[in-house]
């Protein structure tokens, strides 16, 4: 966590230990029973999933009303949310012994509702709507929190030693708006499908694309779209081949009229992604190795109408693998695996695993160092 918010929780740290008499100390975090981690910052989720593959209990420090760490602590920190964290980590209270009340909520003013969106389209998706783990988060190249987790143990308690901290590469994941891989279709694909034509590059400017009762509207220039928070009732959209002459140019003030009822706009990518899911209806897009291993670069924005998935993404990041040991790792079935790596080689998250070139290997050892390893 950023070291403001470290700041703010040692301090309510200090007054909730004495409250609750003085058990607990903050330790490095190899030393930790459990683990506090900021869920709200960049590298939070990707920590957490490291803390989680290697046993380690977390507590999940998020103003989202939910999450999937082993405990949660509200934002904003106060000493009150700290004692009773406590409280609950220590296990049932002794007779006579009360956590604080804290004061009853005051009922938050509801927001405003949204202007009706245009026909076959729902309202974009609210923030508290999601895990944090499950935002997409900021890009690569703005200024990175810090990662040390803040961490709490229980008196007597030790644990083993954690994993090496989410390297440089770790801490680029989760982009706003990843790079989606180009697409120029060969002869026997000529026909393309709106997920073909969101890759291909050739889509410029405002558009409204409409098929089967759903319709979204594209900002090809921004790789953005405006439609529904969820992405199965788009699927009609890629039912069969598009021309060009399908995608409708939208005018100014239609184009402010339309999206200020749908809210913020979202990554075009999450459109591809969706296309490349549906397309190989469980098999393997073409050009790619049925046989080959397959490995995530970085850890894609899991769909919350997908939850499957995470469980993919979570045995995958553990290594190259085949496609059917993912689907036994994860305990889903290979169909749907096949889809789910099909949409992450789409748009850039995923590839096929290649073994280092073994000659390179021998060349680097036939040299003078080499000959003289082998005396």
């Amino acid at each position: 966590m950023d070291s403001a918010t470290e700041s703010t929780l040692q301090t309510a740290f200090a007054v909730a230990n004495a409250q609750v008499g003085g058990g607990w100390r903050l330790v490095p975090e190899g030393d930790a029973e459990f683990v506090i981690v900021d869920m709200d910052s960049m590298y939070g989720p990707m920590s957490w999933l490291r803390l989680h593959g290697n046993g380690r209990r977390v507590i999940g420090l998020t103003s989202s009303p939910r999450t999937q760490t082993d405990f949660r602590l509200a934002r904003p920190i106060d000493a009150d949310a700290v004692t009773a964290l406590l409280r609950e980590l220590d296990g049932p209270m002794p007779a006579g012994d009360t956590a604080p009340v804290p004061a009853p909520a005051q009922a938050a003013d509801p927001a405003p509702a949204p202007a009706s969106a245009p026909g076959g389209m729902t309202p974009a998706p609210q923030p508290f709507d999601q895990l944090p783990e499950e935002q997409v988060l900021p890009a690569a190249g703005e200024a990175p929190l810090e990662t040390e987790p803040l961490s709490v143990p229980t008196p007597g308690v030790t644990t083993p030693p954690d994993l090496e901290p989410p390297s440089t590469a770790v801490g680029q994941v989760l982009p706003a708006a990843p790079s989606i891989q180009p697409h120029v279709p060969t002869e026997a694909t000529a026909t393309r499908t709106l997920a073909d034509w969101i890759r291909s590059g050739r889509l410029h400017g405002r558009l409204r694309f409409e098929r089967g009762g759903a319709r979204v509207l594209i900002n090809a220039d921004q790789q953005q779209y405006h439609g529904p928070s969820a992405l199965k009732p788009l699927a009609p959209l890629f039912d069969g081949p598009a021309e060009l002459d399908d995608f409708n140019p939208v005018d100014g003030g239609e184009w402010t009229a339309q999206t200020a009822a749908l809210g913020e706009a979202q990554p075009l990518v999450r459109l591809a992604w969706y296309g490349a899911l549906l397309a190989g209806k469980g098999k393997l897009g073409p050009g790619y190795d049925a046989a080959g291993r397959y490995q995530l670069l970085k850890w894609p924005q899991t769909e919350r109408e997908f939850p499957k998935h995470f469980r993919i993404a979570t045995a995958m990041m553990k290594g190259p693998t085949t496609l059917p040991e993912l689907a036994v790792a994860s305990g889903v079935a290979l169909e749907d695996v096949t889809d789910f790596v099909n949409a992450n080689l789409a748009t850039g998250f995923a590839e096929l695993y290649r073994d280092p070139n073994p000659d390179g290997d021998a060349q680097k050892g036939s040299g003078l160092f080499g000959r003289l390893r082998g005396r």
